[in-house]
């Protein structure tokens, strides 16, 4: 009798664990993409998911694309998703979950991890768009300074009018113009040079 009741105790022991066991959520996991997170059109890219217990189901999915869903057993603490001759479709906001044997629920999501495939084609046009741009605004300054006139050569010339004395007025054969009063003057003689004059005569 006492040994029945035992049993069924430990048995309702064991149930009640499992039970608690299987409702306890497991840590999130954490995504890494390898070599690189931004990857060029028609290369490869593994996707790690790590997980915190061995012998677990890694699931991979990704946020714009419901339906899309990998799964893979793993024995170990983790599990690589290999993605293959990517396409600019390729690209995306990936996440993994993973779940236990003894589990019926998957973990919580992994950080999200955001997968950019790059085109070279498009790169290269980017760059000559970039440099087209560069050598315009040049071209444009170049073409706006020659069409002005010459403002240098204005200013050197109104410097040369601006020197002159306009009160000067200078004769053709070099010397200047006495004023007209300065003519009409007569000049005074010193006196006794009339005398010396006629003595002189």
């Amino acid at each position: 009798m006492i040994t029945g009741v035992l049993s069924l105790l430990c048995l309702g022991l064991c149930l009640g664990y499992e039970v608690e066991h299987k409702n306890e959520k497991l840590p999130k996991p954490s995504l890494n993409a390898l070599p690189g997170s931004v990857v060029k059109r028609s290369s490869n890219v593994t996707l790690k998911c790590q997980g915190h217990f061995q012998n677990v189901t890694f699931m991979l999915g990704k946020l714009q694309d419901p339906g899309y869903r990998q799964e893979r057993h793993s024995a170990g603490y983790y599990a690589e998703f290999l993605l293959t001759d990517l396409e600019p479709k390729n690209a995306g906001t990936y996440f993994c979950a993973y779940k236990t044997m003894g589990s019926h629920e998957w973990s919580e999501k992994s950080e999200h991890l955001q997968l950019a495939v790059t085109d070279a084609r498009t790169v290269f046009i980017a760059a000559f768009s970039c440099c087209a741009i560069a050598l315009l605004f040049p071209s444009v300054f170049l073409i706006y300074r020659c069409s002005q006139p010459d403002s240098s050569k204005q200013e050197r010339e109104s410097l040369s009018l601006s020197t002159e004395d306009p009160q000067e007025d200078t004769c053709a054969d070099g010397t200047s113009k006495e004023p007209a009063e300065a003519a009409s003057v007569p000049t005074e003689e010193p006196p006794g040079s009339r005398d010396c004059a006629t003595l002189k005569a």
